[in-house]
């Protein structure tokens, strides 16, 4: 039998690729991830113990997922008209959308930098990727946006709002522009959007060609792994088709319908961490040689002087945040915190102040 090995099948550009890495973080404190740092109150981890205690696991669960989406309709006060899926996470839902439009020679654009995963899923599914740069302050280029969109017409054009890593929210106005003279599909990501409080879900009835993806990660749910995206049912109804079937798992939809009924809860906690982000801010910006960035997100991007070897200081000290030097020109000596706890932040804090005076 003739040997086969895995360059003979795979394509070139998969070879090429390196798997998304995700950095041990036992034992460490975890500022890297974007993840909510407080667990459930007492009374509904109580609930969801009894409820997932019955849950039928022996059966699929239900494979639309009726009862969480109602849930989530309500919640987040979805408009009339619009329709919901829901993804293992928001990746398997990018997915989704690129598989659907990878005609061949279809483009992908976005900014830069941003979601990492924009980029890696276009690769995935042989779309050709466009980045577009945003300014040195991170803010949005809308003439360079209008240009670019003119040239290439992309298929789709993903924007996070706030964004990843920069944490600001894009000027109002200029992604009203972007949506009205695209003639594609515009994905508006609003993984942050508890920490921001604007969205563009409202204007969904206005624009036949925009979408909005949600996800519950970053509001304390990291573990279920639940996305969604927000769109006209004409639009759903293909996507749909190209969601595996029993996606999302009948703990995951038991445990989400239950606590989104108390979304006061997680809100609640999303308005903490705002709170304590602005004292994290106002201390970086006290710190010589740091240069902390606004965020409108659950992070904040900063800069300092040799932040690799901070980075790896830091991940000595027990303290894990994400290094972004060297990832794109804009993000030189760059290193991205989460919101932790108080506790969390002060250690951060305090760590730093001294590795700072060290170097």
């Amino acid at each position: 039998m003739t040997s086969l090995s895995p360059d003979q099948i795979i394509r070139q550009e998969i070879l090429a690729l390196s798997a998304y890495h995700v950095p041990p973080a036992k034992d460490m404190i975890k500022l890297d991830a974007m993840e909510n740092p407080y667990q459930l109150p007492s009374f509904l981890g109580e609930e969801i113990t009894r409820i997932t205690a019955g849950a039928h696991i022996n059966r699929y669960p239900d494979p639309h997922a009726a009862a969480l989406k109602e849930t989530l309709r309500t919640s987040l006060s979805i408009p009339d008209g619009m329709e919901i899926m829901l993804g293992n996470g928001s990746d398997e839902i990018i997915q989704i959308i690129m598989l659907a439009a990878a005609k061949p020679g279809a483009k992908l654009l976005t900014v830069e930098p941003g979601f990492a995963m924009f980029k890696m899923i276009a690769t995935f599914t042989n779309m050709e990727y466009v980045g577009i740069p945003l300014r040195p302050d991170f803010s949005l280029d809308l003439d360079m946006m209008l240009t670019a969109i003119s040239h290439h017409q992309p298929a789709i054009l993903f924007l996070a709002y706030p964004n990843n890593p920069s944490g600001n929210l894009f000027d109002e106005a200029a992604l009203n522009k972007i949506i009205q003279i695209s003639k594609g599909l515009v994905v508006i990501d609003e993984a942050y959007h508890p920490f921001a409080g604007k969205s563009f879900i409202e204007k969904l009835p206005n624009y036949p060609n925009l979408l909005v993806m949600r996800t519950l990660s970053k509001l304390g749910l990291a573990g279920l792994r639940l996305g969604f995206l927000v769109g006209r049912p004409s639009w759903l109804y293909h996507l749909e088709k190209l969601r595996l079937p029993y996606n999302v798992n009948v703990i995951t939809q038991l445990m989400a319908e239950k606590i989104m009924q108390h979304y006061d809860t997680l809100q609640h906690q999303a308005d903490i961490i705002k709170q304590t982000r602005t004292k994290l801010r106002i201390f970086l910006e006290s710190l010589k040689g740091v240069e902390a960035y606004p965020s409108d997100a659950n992070f904040i991007l900063f800069r300092l002087n040799n932040a690799s070897h901070v980075f790896k200081q830091l991940q000595q000290r027990r303290i894990l945040v994400k290094n972004l030097d060297n990832s794109h020109p804009l993000l030189k000596n760059c290193l991205r915190v989460t919101v932790g706890t108080p506790e969390e932040n002060d250690y951060f804090c305090n760590t730093l102040q001294d590795l700072i005076a060290e170097n």
